[in-house]
């Protein structure tokens, strides 16, 4: 088994130690047919008999889960494990010839449990393939929210941030309000479950403003480096954080524009 995408050094090494055990559990048993050839499959499930196991002698096998593709089976891998579990769905395909030699279902495990050493190198191989998927599951799941801070709170008139210093959090107001002031002067509301902070983050420049509680306020705090991550994994929060300050911006302009106005 392959699993799709760039894996670490370890996880090769484990892979091919994984690729010789099905020949090693099945050796001294002759197999149930002659092998089945296959000009192309578009979900082996359907095909395969439930009572049967079967090694790839020739071809290739893609693995489709909830219909995202996530391993290949090749020459050597054993197919059919699944069959008969109450489990989610994995689909088989292949677009090219698949020969796979079959076996008896029952035999295999009885040739497998005659013998503690092909006992042993069958719980290899199970326990393999799953710290396999385990290790790709740890690397391609984002990091959580968990903030470094925690809730912080903060009374009337207290600074949630301060203008000028580094940004290394961005913010989403749980409970209350607050206000923006640059220089001093008000230049906007701060409202409850409104994220702020996130634009000097995206810059890499120094906060643009202050921003103060108008009333008693629960805030929470994210580390940069997992809001940056989050926003790449979740469009929608990048969809409300850009219209959110795409308002902001259109106020501001509204504001300018009657600054500038002439007095009557």
């Amino acid at each position: 088994m392959y699993l799709l995408g760039e894996q670490p050094a370890y996880a090769d090494q484990l892979i091919n130690r994984l690729q010789s055990i099905p020949a090693q559990l099945l050796e001294g048993l002759a197999p149930a047919d002659s092998p089945l050839q296959l000009e192309r499959a578009d979900d082996l499930t359907e095909i395969l008999p439930g009572n049967q196991l079967f090694i790839i002698e020739n071809g290739l096998l893609h693995a489709v889960v909830d219909g995202r593709p996530l391993f290949y089976l090749q020459e050597g891998d054993l197919v059919g494990l699944r069959q008969g579990l109450d489990m989610p769905s994995c689909r088989y395909s292949s677009e090219e010839k698949l020969s796979l030699i079959p076996y008896s279902r029952s035999d295999v495990f009885k040739h497998i449990y005659a013998s503690e050493q092909r006992q042993e190198l069958f719980i290899q191989y199970l326990i393999g393939h799953t710290a396999l998927l385990s290790d790709a599951l740890v690397r391609l799941k984002q990091p959580e929210i968990r903030p470094s801070t925690g809730f912080q709170h903060f009374a009337a008139g207290e600074e949630l941030i301060h203008q000028g210093d580094t940004a290394d959090n961005v913010f989403i107001i749980i409970e209350g309000h607050a206000e923006a002031y640059v220089d001093g002067h008000k230049v906007g509301d701060v409202q409850k479950d409104e994220i702020f902070g996130a634009m000097a983050v995206f810059t890499r420049e120094r906060r643009s403003a202050t921003v103060l509680a108008s009333e008693p306020c629960t805030v929470m705090v994210i580390p940069k480096e997992q809001f940056l991550s989050l926003m790449q994994s979740n469009p929608r929060i990048a969809h409300s954080l850009i219209e959110s300050m795409a308002k902001r911006i259109d106020l501001l302009n509204k504001e300018v524009t009657q600054l500038r106005l002439p007095n009557d």
